[in-house]
């Protein structure tokens, strides 16, 4: 184990390291002096000292903004899990009241999973701490575990391939696939076969804005191919188109229900095996022991329960 140089410590204002986190944060001197409280001035001391005490300008000015030098970009998840330890250690007996708490959480996640879950999630909170309030971010999946590093983001729900040893995940959803058309105008009922179902044109909702998707690459080894005629990428919209114009879509077995007792569409199996999908959550490991954050999480948990 490698031996702590208290002298080293000791000469270390640990002011500092909360003045970087808030300027990582907020990305001004301005906003981040406000954030924790202290005169512009100082703000801007601080910075000097942190700029002389690691060697590196941290910050370069791009307009009104404060960009992070690559050096500052590394620093930012060692820093929060730091600064969450010490309050940790510092205050280990503290107990939430959710009808106290007034916090702000910053949540991005597509608008197919906010459909399904945000209602009841914030019914839940409305109950429990109306004090509470929610920013929902717009979601880029290739770009939410990077806000989340940067402290732009509390949380994440969607579909994640990739992640780090701190990116901490909980799945809230494991489902398969479905059909959604408009039995009268397509002439064909439930279950739909798979010659039917390729017969007709389809709408696909993309995130990357590729033609091509999990459907398209199952049917690619079975020989046989489907004609994508339009892709988006809201999902709010798809019911909507195939209910007025002869298409099928298909998606996540759930959300395809909810379209289907709305908009009086037909549900269908989908006549070839793409498997499952899974759906999570992530966060920053900084925010593990977090009280709040902790209690935000679970009720968001709890929340994906109530709407299945």
């Amino acid at each position: 184990m490698q031996v702590i140089d208290h002298n080293d410590i000791a000469r270390l204002d640990l002011n500092l390291l909360v003045a970087l986190d808030a300027l990582l944060t907020e990305g001004s001197v301005t906003k981040a002096a406000r954030r924790i409280g202290v005169g512009q001035p100082a703000m801007s001391n601080s910075l000097a000292r942190l700029r002389e005490m690691l060697g590196d300008e941290l910050f370069t000015r791009s307009g009104n903004t404060l960009q992070p030098t690559p050096r500052a970009r590394l620093l930012v998840a060692p820093l929060r899990a730091v600064l969450h330890e010490m309050h940790s250690l510092l205050r280990p007996g503290d107990t939430l009241d959710p009808a106290k708490l007034t916090r702000t959480f910053r949540i991005a996640m597509p608008d197919n999973v906010e459909i399904l879950f945000m209602p009841a999630f914030l019914a839940r909170l409305r109950a429990e701490a109306p004090g509470v309030t929610i920013v929902m971010r717009r979601f880029e999946r290739t770009e939410a575990l990077d806000l989340i590093d940067a402290g732009q983001l509390d949380l994440a729900v969607g579909v994640f391939f990739e992640g780090q040893i701190h990116h901490k995940r909980r799945i809230v959803l494991r489902e398969g696939f479905s059909c959604l058309f408009n039995a009268d105008l397509l002439g064909v009922r439930a279950p739909i076969s798979l010659d039917d179902y390729l017969r007709f044109p389809h709408v696909l909702t993309s995130l990357n804005e590729t033609s091509h998707g999990l459907v398209d690459e199952i049917l690619a080894k079975l020989g046989r191919k489907r004609q994508v005629a339009v892709t988006t990428p809201l999902f709010l919209t798809v019911p909507f188109i195939v209910k007025s114009v002869p298409m099928v879509t298909t998606m996540v077995a759930s959300l395809a229900a909810l379209y289907a007792r709305l908009l009086g569409l037909e549900l269908s199996p989908l006549p070839v095996d793409v498997g499952e999908r899974q759906t999570s959550m992530v966060w920053h490991a900084s925010y593990n022991a977090d009280p709040a954050h902790r209690w935000m999480r679970n009720v968001f948990f709890e929340a994906t329960r109530d709407a299945n």
